[in-house]
């Protein structure tokens, strides 16, 4: 595996040069684009990017959790949590290149 990160400032870059934006267009693009999906995971919707995958909202009802060092019970409230799903286009690209890395 590669390891790197890929940031806000990358991706900017790319719509930069592939779509000949302006770098300051392409920034303002992207943060709006994020700032939509921020908003909707806020309402609780889905995030469907069809051949990418989808986000979700879950939530994780409260629990019982324990303290490693003493042992203790202690209770983990509820909390929503962020789900992605890779569609099939997805998942069978990365396999293929994970293959091809192999041979």
């Amino acid at each position: 595996m590669n390891g790197t990160t890929l940031t806000r400032a990358q991706l900017s870059e790319a719509l930069c040069r592939q779509m000949g934006f302006s770098r300051h267009d392409s920034s303002v693009l992207l943060e709006s684009i994020l700032e939509e999906i921020s908003q909707a995971f806020e309402r609780g919707d889905t995030v469907k990017l069809p051949t990418f995958g989808s986000f979700s909202v879950c939530q994780k009802r409260e629990r019982i959790g324990r303290n490693p060092r003493s042992g203790e019970e202690v209770p983990i409230p509820p909390r929503s949590v962020l789900v992605f799903r890779a569609s099939r286009l997805l998942k069978d690209r990365i396999n293929k290149s994970l293959r091809g890395n192999d041979q």
